[in-house]
């Protein structure tokens, strides 16, 4: 598992969203500019586009529409269902073409994401208006579907490419879950927090099916981090918000870098500044987090760098990921110095 994933260590990513609308010129960019390219998505193109509506459109027997207030479970034949299989088929395409133009068919890793069985939960509505994240059964069942459709898709792709597929599950809402913050359909009928064993249970059922199809899966974590329920579950590695990381998170992150093959440092702005940061300026972070967290400098070499979240809203991607190219370089100088 840990050497498929070896093009990944000390080389440069993106998260998953990109700006735009085009499938065909996000994937010609992601693939013509990175060794390790992802699947591009493009939520600017509206509803079933966003990352709740991707992976809802990944669930197996489980129908989706949008109600007034979300994306809800339960609708045989919806319409947004639809729609959101659309968007990922054209996406799929995209890619395909992309990558044979490159001549890059037949090797190579690529990355896909998708939200995580607990970001789903708390951001799925149920038949009645409750947010899955309210009923532990609805939960396994979404996880399970889930998985499901991720194993066949990241057998479609491998299909279609010939080449190895990481699976990257979003999890912007794992600390929502776990600390009973999901947002309820009334304020008298909250969200009960999950136990961060039953969470990292549930979010390691999904990694483990994948782990069986052979892929590799990485975590990224842009939010308030739970590290009880991170070093719980077997993943690949981890790519989070470096800029964002406090004290309260050093042991977490001394463990994952200690442990996981992969760790992603988002360090790149997503969205345009009305000044340009110097490279140095933007690796500043990094060099700063294992200087305080007592990792050696050398360690930097292994990091991946990637921007600090998704860029839907930036003028473009191709900036960005020069930018993730400009901060490699300056770990990389640091990792000798």
């Amino acid at each position: 598992m840990s050497e498929s994933l070896a093009p990944l260590v000390g080389g440069v990513t993106g998260i998953g969203s990109v700006p735009g609308t085009d499938p065909r010129e996000a994937a010609a960019t992601v693939v013509g500019e990175l060794e390790v390219p992802f699947l591009p998505e493009l939520p600017n193109r509206g509803i079933g586009a966003d990352m709740i509506g991707r992976a809802a459109g990944l669930l197996v027997d489980i129908g989706f529409d949008v109600s007034t207030t979300g994306y809800r479970i339960g609708v045989p034949g919806g319409r947004v269902a639809r729609l959101a299989g659309d968007h990922l088929e054209r996406d799929l395409d995209a890619f395909e073409e992309a990558y044979e133009v490159a001549r890059r068919r037949g090797g190579g890793l690529v990355k896909i994401q998708i939200a995580g069985p607990l970001t789903l939960a708390a951001g799925l509505e149920l038949p009645n208006g409750h947010r899955v994240a309210r009923d532990r059964g609805a939960m396994r069942d979404v996880a399970a579907s889930l998985t499901e459709g991720l194993v066949r898709h990241v057998a479609d792709l491998r299909r279609r490419l010939g080449a190895d597929v990481v699976v990257q599950l979003d999890e912007p809402s794992l600390w929502s879950v776990v600390h009973g913050t999901v947002p309820a359909l009334t304020k008298l009928d909250p969200v009960r927090a999950v136990p961060a064993p039953e969470a990292a249970e549930l979010l390691a059922s999904v990694v483990d099916a994948l782990h069986d199809a052979g892929a590799p899966v990485l975590v990224h974590l842009c939010g308030p981090i739970d590290w009880d329920v991170v070093r719980r579950v077997p993943v690949d590695g981890a790519l989070l918000d470096a800029t964002r990381l406090t004290a309260a998170d050093y042991e977490g992150f001394g463990e994952l870098a200690e442990s996981r093959t992969v760790v992603g440092l988002g360090l790149a702005p997503a969205v345009a500044a009305p000044r340009r940061a110097a490279p140095q300026d933007l690796a500043a972070p990094a060099l700063r987090l294992y200087d305080e967290v007592g990792l050696p400098r050398r360690d930097l070499a292994r990091a991946t760098v990637t921007p600090v979240c998704g860029s839907p809203g930036s003028p473009g991607i191709r900036p960005i990921l020069d930018a993730c190219k400009e901060i490699r370089s300056v770990l990389a100088e640091a990792s000798v110095a």
